[in-house]
């Protein structure tokens, strides 16, 4: 079992990790402002279900499988990268729904939203080395079995992220509230969400190992 100083410390960590905006915090931001809190809740649900399954791949050495094999890393990374591009070219070319928008429906339901968030994550292998590479910096194999400790570890870390982006969701579906009460923000508002979906996919793309 897990220490209360190196959980204290692990927790600490990792919630500077989970506040600093960053692709996951986009996502949520993006989907809570143009369909509101729930479907932004949804995203970030998405996001930890995606991080539970990095979790699993750390604890079963297939995220060191990735990590050691950089045509599998660029498969994942460059399939990754052309669903976010995929997505964004989507909410682009889509003609805003303003009718229905005004009487309260939303541009994507939440459990749709949930199951591109999960895929978007897991798709992401920089996640996957980031879990492979972090967790077990806080491991004791003295303290007992190691695969135990990477799975407590890993379950805080999503419940943390899950956190920080229940937050952001619910500060961006307000505003997006208000937003979407406005016309010309309805317009453009597609073209926007899916331009930060495309410059995530670019981004993606282009990073290294």
């Amino acid at each position: 079992m897990i220490d209360l100083a190196t959980l204290t410390t692990y927790v600490a960590i990792v919630l500077g990790f989970v506040f600093i905006p960053g692709p996951a915090t986009l996502l949520t931001v993006a989907r809570a402002t143009s369909s509101g809190t729930r479907v932004g809740i949804a995203t970030g649900a998405g996001v930890a279900a995606g991080d539970v399954v990095h979790t699993v791949m750390a604890i079963f050495g297939i995220s060191a499988i990735i990590a050691t094999s950089a045509m599998l890393f660029g498969i994942i990374k460059y399939l990754g990268a052309a669903y976010l591009v995929y997505l964004g070219i989507r909410a682009i070319l889509e003609k805003a729904p303003t009718a229905d928008l005004a009487r309260g429906a939303l541009p994507i339901p939440a459990d749709k939203a949930f199951r591109q968030a999960i895929l978007t994550e897991v798709l992401n292998p920089k996640t996957a080395l980031f879990f492979l590479a972090f967790l077990p910096q806080f491991v004791r194999p003295e303290q007992g079995s190691v695969a135990l400790q990477l799975m407590i570890l890993g379950t805080v870390f999503v419940l943390l992220g899950l956190f920080s982006t229940v937050v952001f969701a619910v500060s961006a579906g307000g505003l997006g509230s208000f937003l979407r009460r406005n016309p010309a923000v309805l317009k453009w508002q597609g073209k926007v969400v899916g331009g930060i979906y495309c410059a995530l996919g670019v981004r993606l793309a282009l990073q290294q190992r």
